[in-house]
């Protein structure tokens, strides 16, 4: 774990010391992550190479886990609003743990894909129950000791990001072994995760109410402040999901193969761990919520602008590499205010109980218009415009999103 992360969690004795509860919230969010990132990455290779499937077969799988995973976003945040999260977060544990061993053993397509279904499914009950747990909490640490929301929440995000870095290193290494090993390390991971929550998180949650599950989607679809949020928060994801269809495409123009994008990455991540609570910190103190997240939608728009702008001269080589490297900077910068500004909004739209339900739905109305988007991004990349037409086409889809942001705070 990083110094600042570790600092961090520790608080003061002052109004910034975090509750028991929340500091195993946000540790809880970095073993997830760890756990995730050391399998996800090596899994597109392992089912082309050692189980033999084609291509389309490969991006048809790893669709499948999204949808399991982000498209039931909703489904787990309802559970978690009548059930507690407690019996949730327990209940996706188990079935990470049984899909990472499930997956570690499959040869057969039909397995593959009943083990990544497991896998996406156990994060959709997991994942929007500990996130809207997180945000109340955040809420509750602002309204009795005086400590920011929005840092709380970044301190959730530089966990997340810390884990996604130290997994795949923890992946690669077992990697030397064979697949299945970094399967079961991934399975070991989550039951570490299980054991600890069943020991540590309380039966009972005060202030947390439960709620019956029907009733709560007619109130959400007719809150068009909170699905103003969704689009808006869609489009920064959509902005951000470039990483992985755009900027890959930029990097081999410019130096031939794709091979710098692991530095890219690197220091996406790295600029997230160690910059995240200082621009929380300096920002939170004299920006509104959605001041922030329109300034980070900007520094989004500015990222694709740097390099539609660089584009047309063609440059190549390490210097054809800056301008993607603008681009991450701008774009990881413009992440670190919108990610935990738009969770620290949720709660001041969510109808009262009701807010695992608006945690998920933020994840699978925004998934939604990820996915829709990309198609159309992937067609705006490969059809033959002028090298700066798609990058300018990009930079308005985030700019244009600011004007979708709620009116009032």
């Amino acid at each position: 774990m990083s110094s600042s992360l570790s600092t961090a969690l520790r608080g003061t004795p002052d109004r910034t010391r975090l509750t028991p509860l929340l500091r195993l919230l946000i540790l809880t969010q970095l073993a997830f992550n760890v756990g995730f990132f050391a399998v996800l990455p090596f899994l597109s290779e392992h089912l082309g190479t050692a189980v033999g499937m084609a291509g389309w077969t490969v991006g048809f799988v790893l669709g499948l886990r999204t949808f399991s995973q982000q498209g039931l976003f909703v489904v787990g945040g309802a559970l978690a609003d009548r059930y507690g999260i407690r019996p949730v977060v327990l209940a996706g544990c188990a079935l990470r743990i049984a899909g990472f061993a499930w997956l570690g053993y499959a040869e057969a397509t039909g397995a593959v894909i009943g083990a990544v279904l497991l896998i996406g499914f156990a994060a959709a009950l997991f994942s929007p129950a500990v996130e809207s747990e997180v945000a109340r909490q955040a809420v509750v640490h602002e309204e009795q000791r005086g400590g920011s929301r929005t840092r709380v929440l970044a301190l959730f995000t530089v966990a997340g990001q810390a884990g996604a870095f130290v997994g795949p290193l923890l992946g690669a290494l077992l990697l030397s072994v064979d697949f299945r090993s970094v399967c079961l390390a991934g399975a070991g991971i989550f039951v570490l995760v299980l054991a600890g929550h069943a020991w540590l998180l309380p039966q009972h949650i005060p202030g947390r109410q439960r709620v019956h599950v029907k009733g709560g989607i007619r109130v959400l679809v007719r809150n068009r402040r909170f699905l103003a949020l969704c689009c808006a928060y869609g489009a920064y994801l959509l902005a951000y999901n470039q990483l992985y269809l755009a900027l890959p495409a930029e990097v081999e123009r410019a130096t031939g193969s794709q091979s710098a994008l692991a530095w890219l990455f690197a220091l996406s991540s790295l600029l997230v761990v160690t910059a995240q609570l200082p621009v929380t910190r300096w920002v939170g103190d004299r920006l509104a919520l959605r001041r922030s997240m329109a300034a980070g939608l900007l520094l989004i728009a500015a990222g694709f602008m740097v390099v539609a702008l660089a584009r047309p001269a063609g440059w190549t080589g390490t210097a054809g590499l800056l301008p993607a490297a603008g681009f991450v900077v701008l774009l990881t910068l413009g992440q670190m205010l919108v990610a935990p500004v738009a969770r620290a909004w949720v709660p001041d739209l969510a109808e009262e109980g009701r807010l695992g339900l608006y945690t998920g739905a933020l994840s699978s109305v925004s998934g939604l218009i990820v996915l829709a988007g990309s198609s159309l991004t992937g067609t705006l990349l490969d059809s033959g415009l002028p090298a700066a037409v798609p990058w300018l086409v990009l930079a308005a889809v985030p700019a244009a999103a600011i004007a979708l942001l709620p009116r009032r705070p």
